[in-house]
C-alpha cells in the first residue's frame, strides 16, 4: 500500500510536501481550483525543485480551464525539474467549473482530451481539434530542457460515475475515486472500468493503479464521534461531500443520489441553502465555501457522526490499520487523504506514525 496526502494548494506549502517527504508520504497531490487556491503547477513546480524523492501530481487537473496542450506542457516541465517523479490526475471538473457556475467537461470532450494528452506526453504527434480547427500538432525541438517525455508521466482519472470510470478504462493508468477503500466499491468501479477497457480493445495493465481520496479521522483512546475536536477534524471533508451531492441533485432533482448518511440532515441543509442571502444567479460563489479547506461555521451543525463515518476513515489506528488491510486484500493500492487546512499537519503526522506501523 502507499500513502499520499492531498495539500490545499497554498503557494507556500510546496514546504508542507517536503515535510511529507520528510515523514515518509509515497506521493503529495495539488489540487487545481482556479477560484479557491493557488495555481497547482506553480506549487508543484516548487515542490519539485526542493524535494528528492516524493511523487509529486495534479489532484486533480480540470481540463476545462486549460486546453490540453498548455496542461501538457505543464506537466511535462514540472517532469524535467523531477524526473520519473510526477504523475497527471485529472477529472472532468466538479468544485473548479460549479464555483463559476459552469458544468463539469463533457464525457466526449473528456475523452477526446485524454487522447491528446496522451500522445504529447508520449511525444507522439497527434491531431488537435481547436474552435472547429483541425491540425497535427507536436513538440518544437529547441534544445534540451525544455520539457521531459522521456520519462512517462501517468495518467490517474478521478471518476465515480460509470462513463467516467469506463473512461480510465478506456485510456488511464490508473484511478481515483472516492470511497475505493471500501471493497465493495472497488469492486463496482473496477467493473466498470475493466469494461471501458474492454470495449476498446485495450488489455488493463496489471499494474493499473487505484487510489482512494478520503480524510483519517484517528481517535485518541476515549474520543468519540461527537467530540468537539472529532467533529473539527472531520468537517471539511464531510461538508464537501455534502455540497458536492448537493450539486448532483439540484441537477437531477433526485432524491436517490441523497446517500443514507445524510438523509438525517439532508431537508435541513436544503432550507439551509434556500435562506442563503445571496441572489440565487451568485449562489454558486457560496455554495463550496471552504471547499476541502474548512467547514464554514454555520454547517458545522451537519456534521453528524453518520456523516463522519460515511465520508471519512475513523477510528482508532488499530480500526484504520484494519480498514487498510481489507482494502488492499481487495486490490487498493495507494490511501490518499485530505484533511482541513488546520488538521492538516496533525493528521499527517498521526496518520504516518499510529496507523501505517500497524498495517
Amino acid at each position: 500500500m502507499k500513502y499520499s496526502l492531498h495539500v490545499s494548494t497554498r503557494i507556500s506549502d510546496w514546504k508542507f510536501i517536503k515535510e511529507l517527504e520528510d515523514l515518509g508520504y509515497d506521493a503529495a497531490w495539488v489540487p487545481d481550483s482556479q477560484m479557491i487556491w493557488s495555481d497547482c503547477y506553480a506549487t508543484m513546480a516548487l515542490a519539485a525543485a526542493n524535494t528528492s524523492r516524493i511523487r509529486i501530481g495534479t489532484g486533480v487537473a480540470i481540463p476545462g480551464t486549460r486546453i490540453a496542450p498548455t496542461s501538457a506542457a505543464a506537466i511535462s516541465s514540472i517532469n524535467q525539474i523531477a524526473p520519473g517523479r510526477i504523475f497527471w490526475g485529472v477529472g472532468t471538473g466538479h468544485t473548479a467549473m460549479r464555483v463559476m457556475g459552469q458544468d463539469p467537461m463533457p464525457i466526449k470532450e473528456f475523452r477526446e482530451y485524454l487522447r491528446v494528452m496522451r500522445a504529447l506526453l508520449d511525444g507522439e504527434e497527434v491531431e488537435y481539434t481547436y474552435r472547429d480547427n483541425t491540425a497535427p500538432i507536436k513538440w518544437g525541438d529547441h534544445g534540451e530542457g525544455f520539457r521531459n517525455v522521456e520519462d512517462r508521466v501517468p495518467i490517474y482519472v478521478a471518476a465515480n460515475a460509470p462513463m467516467a470510470l469506463r473512461t480510465a478504462g478506456n485510456i488511464a493508468d490508473g484511478l481515483i475515486a472516492v470511497f475505493n477503500e471500501k471493497p465493495d466499491i472497488l469492486k463496482y468501479h473496477m467493473g466498470h472500468v475493466r469494461a471501458g477497457a474492454e470495449k476498446s480493445g485495450r488489455p488493463l495493465p496489471d499494474d493499473f493503479h487505484t487510489v482512494s481520496l478520503t480524510n483519517a479521522v484517528v481517535l485518541a483512546p476515549g474520543e468519540k464521534l461527537t467530540d468537539d475536536r472529532v467533529v473539527d477534524d472531520a468537517s471539511s471533508w464531510a461538508i464537501a461531500a455534502l455540497h458536492f451531492v448537493y450539486e448532483i441533485w439540484r441537477f437531477r432533482q433526485d432524491d436517490s443520489v441523497v446517500p443514507d448518511y445524510m438523509k438525517g440532515i439532508w431537508e435541513e441543509y436544503l432550507d439551509y441553502v434556500s435562506e442563503i442571502d445571496v441572489p440565487r444567479e451568485k449562489l454558486h460563489q457560496v455554495v463550496h465555501t471552504g471547499h476541502c479547506s474548512f467547514c464554514p461555521p454555520s454547517e458545522r451543525r451537519f456534521i453528524t457522526p453518520e456523516m463522519i463515518v460515511g465520508t471519512s476513515m475513523a477510528g482508532t489506528p488499530e480500526e484504520l490499520a484494519e480498514q487498510i488491510r481489507s482494502a488492499e486484500a481487495a486490490g487498493l493500492r495507494e490511501i490518499s487523504l485530505l484533511p482541513g487546512i488546520d488538521y492538516t499537519r496533525q493528521t499527517a503526522r498521526d496518520f504516518m506514525e499510529k496507523v501505517v506501523p500497524l498495517v
